[in-house]
C-alpha cells in the first residue's frame, strides 16, 4: 500500500457520492451534510433554477412546457457537468456558509464507478472544481462500498460486493486493495419501477404515475401500515380505455412475481465475473459469500433470489444505500488506524500524481445561483 495515496485520502475533507437517485455529501467534522435527489428543475426559457433535490423531484411529470426536470447523473457518470455542478452549488447552499472558514471544499474525494473511462473521470472532477474543489480524489464505488460493509479489503482474501444502484448494478472481487473482476449489468431500481408499470398496466389496464409506485415498493418491504387487513395497496392511476381516474387495490404478491424477471440478469453478471476469479478466490466467496450495497439491495426477495442460483451465502449491509459515502469517510477519517481496522486505503483507488496533475489542475471557480464559493487558498 503506498503512504501516498494513503495521506491523499486523509487531507481530503469532503466526500461526495454523485449517485443517479441521489447525491450525497460528507463533511469531515460534521457527517452527512446533503442527502437529496440527483434532480434540478430549470426553467428553459431563462436558464433559471428553479428547484433541486427533493422539492425538484416533485415536479416530475407535473411541470409546464418551459420547466425541465433533468437528472444530470446517470448509472454513476456525470451526463451534464454544468447542471451537476449547479445541483451540487444549490444543495449545499448554506452548509457551504457554515463551513467556509474551514475551508472544507479544498480537497475533496468522489465515487466514480468501476468501469470509468477518462471522460468519466474528468467530468466528475471538473463538476466539483466548479464547486470550489482545487484538488480531487476518485475510489471506485466497489472499493468504497465494501469499505463501508466492512469487508476486508486490502487483505490477501476475496470478497464480493453488490452495488445495487438506480440504473446499473455493479459486481465486483476485491482483493488486496483492488478489484480482481467486476462486472456491470444495465439493471437497478429504475428497472424495477418500469416492471412494476408496465405489469400494472398490462394486467389492470391502468398507467401509474411516477409517485404511486413508492408506496408498492414499501408495500414489497414488508410495511404493514401501508395497507389493508387484507394486505392490499390502493394505487389510483389513470385507465388505458377511459383516460380517466381510477383507483385499483393491489395485492403486493402479485407485484413481487414481476419484479423477479429483471434480476435474472444480475446473475449473468454474476456468473461471468466468478468465472474470471482465480480458483482461490472463488473458495474464499464459497465460505464468505456476498454482501448486498445500494438503495435497490433492500428489494424483497433478491437476496432469496440470489441465495438460490449462486448457492452462496447472501448479505444485505447496514444501511446498503450509505455504504459508499461511508466507506468514503472512513477513509478519510481513520488514515492509518483504517488499514489495521480492516477499512484501509486501496492502493489502486487513488490516481497517480502525474493523472493527477492533467485531470485534476485547479480550474477557474466563479460563483453560481447566488452562492459565494469559498475562499482558496494559492496553490
Amino acid at each position: 500500500m503506498s503512504c501516498s495515496s494513503l495521506e491523499s485520502l486523509t487531507r481530503c475533507s469532503v466526500a461526495v457520492d454523485l449517485g443517479a437517485a441521489r447525491t450525497r455529501v460528507y463533511a469531515k467534522g460534521s457527517g452527512l451534510i446533503v442527502d437529496q435527489p440527483s434532480v434540478v428543475a430549470v426553467n428553459t426559457h431563462s436558464g433559471t433554477l428553479i428547484a433541486v433535490g427533493q422539492a425538484a423531484e416533485r415536479m416530475d411529470g407535473r411541470t409546464p412546457q418551459h420547466i425541465q426536470v433533468i437528472r444530470p447523473v446517470s448509472g454513476g457518470h456525470v451526463v451534464d457537468i454544468e447542471m451537476a455542478r449547479r445541483m451540487v452549488r444549490a444543495l449545499l447552499g448554506d452548509k457551504l456558509h457554515g463551513l467556509r472558514r474551514r475551508r472544507t471544499m479544498k480537497q475533496a474525494v468522489a465515487t466514480i464507478p468501476h468501469d470509468a473511462d477518462p471522460l468519466t473521470r474528468r467530468a466528475t472532477i471538473e463538476t466539483l472544481s466548479g464547486v470550489g474543489a482545487r484538488h480531487v480524489e476518485l475510489v471506485e464505488a466497489p472499493i468504497a462500498a465494501a469499505i463501508g460493509c466492512g469487508l476486508p479489503v486490502v487483505r490477501a482474501e476475496g470478497a464480493m460486493v453488490l452495488l445495487c444502484g438506480t440504473t446499473t448494478t455493479q459486481v465486483a472481487v476485491v482483493s488486496l486493495g483492488c478489484v480482481v473482476a467486476a462486472g456491470t449489468v444495465g439493471l437497478g431500481g429504475d428497472t424495477i419501477h418500469h416492471s412494476v408499470v408496465q405489469y400494472l398496466r398490462n394486467r389492470h389496464e391502468l398507467l401509474l404515475p411516477s409517485q404511486e409506485v413508492r408506496p408498492l415498493h414499501l408495500a414489497l418491504l414488508g410495511n404493514g401500515d401501508l395497507g389493508n387487513e387484507l394486505g392490499t395497496v390502493e394505487v389510483q392511476g389513470r385507465d388505458v380505455v377511459s383516460g380517466l381516474a381510477r383507483t385499483v387495490a393491489i395485492d403486493p404478491e402479485e407485484v413481487r412475481g414481476a419484479v423477479q424477471t429483471p434480476l435474472t440478469g444480475v446473475l449473468d453478471t454474476i456468473r461471468v465475473v466468478l468465472h474470471r476469479c482465480p480458483p482461490d478466490l472463488v473458495a474464499d466467496l464459497a465460505e464468505r459469500g456476498m454482501v448486498l450495497a445500494g438503495g435497490t439491495a433492500r428489494l424483497p426477495g433478491l437476496a432469496d433470489q440470489l441465495r438460490e442460483h449462486t448457492g452462496m451465502a447472501v448479505h444485505v449491509a447496514e444501511e446498503p444505500d450509505l455504504c459508499a459515502i461511508n466507506g468514503l469517510a472512513a477513509l478519510m477519517r481513520a488514515g492509518a488506524e483504517a488499514a489495521d481496522a480492516g477499512a484501509p486505503v486501496p492502493e489502486s483507488s487513488a490516481h497517480p500524481a502525474a493523472e493527477r496533475e492533467v485531470i485534476g489542475s485547479p480550474a477557474p471557480v466563479a460563483a453560481a445561483e447566488g452562492v459565494p464559493v469559498p475562499e482558496q487558498e494559492a496553490g
